[in-house]
């Protein structure tokens, strides 16, 4: 069943008020499982791969993932809500 706008917003709050490295460590290990932890990993340095400019064939091979894996994350990169691309570029500074 998926969340209710309600409970959406209240999470979006959630990670809005997160103000430190720490903080947000904190909150992702105690919210999600270690599974979801590194698969959530995995996926931000798929993205991050594919922002610099290697190849999918490269990346999967240097991360150990799938093809289908990484066009998927590509797609969101391209076509997503912009978020990757907003928080690629404000890591840079």
């Amino acid at each position: 069943m998926p969340a209710s706008r309600e409970h959406l917003h209240a999470l979006y709050k959630l990670f809005a008020s997160v103000k430190t490295e720490k903080e947000a460590r904190s909150l992702l290990e105690d919210i999600l499982t270690p599974q979801e932890l590194d698969a959530v990993a995995e996926r931000w340095q798929l993205i991050r791969a594919l922002a610099s400019g290697k190849s999918q064939r490269t990346i999967a091979r240097e991360l150990k993932l799938s093809i289908s894996k990484i066009t998927r994350g590509s797609r969101m990169l391209k076509y997503g809500s912009g978020g990757f691309q907003h928080f690629l570029q404000k890591l840079k500074k």
